[in-house]
């Protein structure tokens, strides 16, 4: 299913990435609408507790609720035995673009005109229960929003000017995480190396201090978030985990030049040349 959302270019470039590019987010969230108690354990099959974090609710007001509460990266939407509490669920999909929902159904003859109204309700995919039990996990992970953010940024550390191997994997393992907080300790951990070498090397000839890249690809997530009709700053910066809205601005001026209210308004490429502006490094080095 074709999306016709007004995007912006990593919106775009998040749709576009092919799935062989693309790696699983290391914690995905999935939001999921489903009343089928057959449904519902498909799903906790599709997504156990050790490989992320799936919600399952029952009522619309608890899945609009998810959305402010964490980042969600795909979203399923059970119409098999659709209701008015479905379509609302559903309606959402125009809210937050950057985020991909998916039917879940039988796929029975009777469901064609859900379907259809999935597809107007600019859905990413269907999953047909019974045939693809097995695949779930494989067929919504490749779309979510970490795992497409991931890719799409895969190689925008060469604009940053970070170009030897220790800078490549750094970069490569804070945008796995999709925008979500970060420490120099987790990414050392996930290169074994001390963080203290990490830094070091990270910030030698010149270069960007690792933990500005981490807020630099943490404000890139902000922007994107931002341009969903669905969250205002608020929301975006209790999703990311900043301390709070003030937070948000804060890191955003101090990285970017910009206040946080200013971020739907710019583009990936406009938030790295700010960066690049003398933001890089900190004061005292």
């Amino acid at each position: 299913m074709a999306r016709s959302r007004r995007s912006s270019p990593l919106q775009k470039r998040l749709r576009n990435v092919p799935a062989r590019a693309v790696a699983y987010p290391l914690d995905p969230h999935v939001l999921a609408l489903a009343s089928r108690e057959r449904a519902r354990e498909l799903l906790k099959r599709a997504f156990p507790r050790r490989r992320g974090k799936l919600a399952l609710a029952r009522t619309v007001a608890e899945f609009t609720a998810a959305f402010g509460k964490s980042l969600v990266d795909a979203v399923i939407v059970d119409v098999a035995h659709p209701t008015e509490e479905t379509w609302k669920a559903a309606a959402l999909a125009r809210d937050y673009p950057s985020v991909p929902f998916f039917a879940l159904t039988p796929m029975r003859v009777a469901d064609t005109a859900a379907l259809a109204r999935c597809v107007d309700g600019d859905f990413a995919d269907v999953l047909v229960e019974g045939m693809d039990d097995t695949a779930v996990r494989d067929l919504v992970m490749p779309q979510s929003f970490t795992a497409r953010f991931s890719a799409a940024l895969n190689d925008a550390h060469l604009a940053l000017g970070l170009d030897n191997r220790i800078q490549e994997r750094a970069w490569r393992a804070i945008v796995a995480h999709g925008g979500r907080t970060v420490r120099t300790e987790t990414i050392a951990a996930q290169l074994h190396v001390t963080r203290e070498h990490l830094s070091r090397s990270f910030a030698a000839a010149g270069s960007p201090n690792l933990k500005r890249i981490i807020d630099l690809v943490r404000l890139i997530a902000a922007a994107e978030l931002a341009k969903n009709p669905g969250y205002d700053v608020s929301d975006v910066a209790r999703v990311l985990e900043f301390a709070s809205p003030s937070h948000l601005t804060s890191t955003a001026q101090r990285i970017v030049g910009t206040r946080s209210a200013s971020l739907a308004r710019l583009r990936t490429g406009d938030l790295i040349e700010r960066f690049r502006q003398g933001r890089g490094r900190s004061r005292k080095q």
